[in-house]
């Protein structure tokens, strides 16, 4: 029996690789940032190239605590909607990843929305009409590029998600594909018919030869023989985006079973079942997973800036020099005296969907601090996973009992003890706290039957604290009101 799963957790500022064992306990783990590129205002994008780069040498590094011989598959999860076009031929990127943070395709959606296609979309993708997904970045770049489009209609440009870039480069081109759960988040995916949906393509103008294989979440893709020097073959055997991953991960196998991820962006999922559930909130609904031949559906509501806005206040404002020392800053005073941050640098997702809104902050006084500024930036993470929950609680009509919680910042207590006060709520933090790569370890080891079913993982899930609020109704009330009254501003 071989020992590990290789976990391949590409995100959108660091590429990282986790050896699990059999219990889902890290065996090792390698990480490494990568550039970003802001070339205008609202634009973002990756070096494709660097990023393959990157994720290879730390797959390696991870990968070398363990014979060649010993890791059964490999799992990938991925940053979603980042727009990756390459050559067919040569594989080397024909323009620099377009990442999911981007805004350059606003106007076109405010363009299809003055049309009558919002509905449309959301009637055949469960997405909204923005430029968060990938389809209006895709035919961008067509439009853009010059002899572009002319090579996609032949067949020898490639259109991926940074899952489809990677299972590419991995197979040294034999495998051009991706799975549900990233192809549900296209815009281009018909999440009812399971398929390319032709209609919206045909809007767009995107060939469909450009597109990858839809496949499982969990199953088998092909074989890599880059990872060890030997040459030995690695099935890759699973992938999902990178939130699906992480409630797959948290074991939120059972509808109504909900987690929250504070990464760059924070995203809060929940399990629906087999059938989607159209939102009339603001939510997304999209496929979390394929597995064993059936689609298990989610709700979802996306904070775009979140972990971000720690990176901005040591990379932007200088005023941590590095993004652990938050917490204690933060906790140098008792609240931000009515300061609050809004950070909108890349517009607000869920519930407000405004693409074009901007960072802020208010409340500001001769008495207010860099100490404030770095609390309400904390905070400022809080009130926007607490807008979501308010919609999904609407929406769904279910009251939230307990929340589920992973990603990097939650390694800060002062941050989730705040959750919890907001939210008025159990939080509950796990001892593995990388819990997207251990979904996709999850997806492939089932694809490998290194696990046997979900009831075995469920085993494997470990309680590392759990979070009780501590502040009453009226407390909350009142700091939430001016939250929104701040928010209001831009929303």
């Amino acid at each position: 029996m071989k020992q590990y799963i290789l976990a391949v957790d590409e995100g959108t500022t660091s590429c990282r690789a986790i050896l699990f064992d059999q219990k889902g306990r890290a065996a090792s783990m390698a990480q490494k940032e990568f550039r970003q590129s802001f070339p205008q205002a609202g634009w973002v994008e990756h070096d494709a190239a660097e990023i393959w780069q990157t994720q290879l040498q730390v797959m390696r590094e991870a990968a070398a605590d363990a014979g060649a011989g010993e890791i059964a598959a490999i799992g990938i999860t991925n940053q979603r909607e980042t727009v990756v076009v390459w050559d067919a031929v040569t594989g080397e990127p024909l323009h620099p990843a377009i990442v999911w943070q981007c805004r350059r395709t606003s106007a076109f959606c405010e363009k299809l929305k003055a049309e009558g296609w919002e509905g449309e979309v959301r009637a055949r993708t469960g997405l909204l009409l923005d430029p968060y997904f990938s389809g209006t970045k895709l035919k961008w770049l067509l439009d853009e590029v010059p002899g572009l489009r002319e090579k996609a209609e032949r067949g020898e440009a490639l259109f991926g998600t940074i899952d489809s870039w990677l299972i590419w480069k991995l197979t040294e081109g034999a495998v051009h594909a991706t799975d549900v759960s990233n192809a549900s988040r296209t815009m281009l995916y018909n999440i009812h018919k399971l398929e390319w949906d032709e209609h919206i393509l045909g809007k767009l103008g995107i060939p469909r030869a450009m597109l990858p294989e839809v496949k499982p979440s969990s199953g088998l893709y092909g074989h890599t023989r880059l990872l060890h020097e030997s040459g030995v073959e690695v099935p890759i055997a699973g992938a999902a985006g990178d939130q699906q991953a992480a409630l797959f991960g948290q074991g939120c196998y059972d509808p109504g079973m909900a987690k929250n991820t504070y990464g760059t962006g924070c995203f809060l999922l929940k399990n629906i079942g087999k059938s989607p559930i159209p939102s009339q909130k603001g939510l997304l609904t999209t496929i979390a997973w394929q597995l064993d031949g059936e689609t298990t559906y989610a709700l979802e509501g996306s904070v775009f800036t979140a972990g971000s806005v720690i990176q901005w206040l040591r990379d932007g404002l200088g005023l941590i020099a590095h993004a652990s020392e938050s917490g204690a800053i933060a906790a140098t005073v008792p609240d931000t005296e009515g300061v609050y941050f809004v950070p909108a640098f890349t517009g607000l997702g869920t519930p407000y969907w405004k693409p074009d809104a901007r960072g802020m902050i208010t409340g500001l006084t001769r008495g207010t601090t860099s100490a404030h500024i770095v609390r309400a930036a904390l905070e400022s993470i809080a009130y926007q996973t607490a807008d979501v929950l308010g919609a999904m609680g609407s929406e769904s009509g279910i009251g939230l009992r307990e929340l589920r919680i992973d990603g990097g910042a939650v390694a800060n207590d002062l941050l989730v003890q705040f959750q919890a006060d907001l939210l008025g709520v159990t939080v509950i933090r796990p001892r593995m706290l990388e819990t997207t790569a251990l979904g996709a370890a999850f997806l492939a080891g089932l694809g490998v039957g290194f696990w046997d079913s979900t009831e075995e993982l469920r085993e494997l899930w470990e309680l590392d604290a759990t979070f009780l609020p501590q502040r009453d109704e009226a407390w909350r009330r009142s700091v939430y009101s001016g939250w929104l009254q701040a928010v209001g501003y831009q929303a």
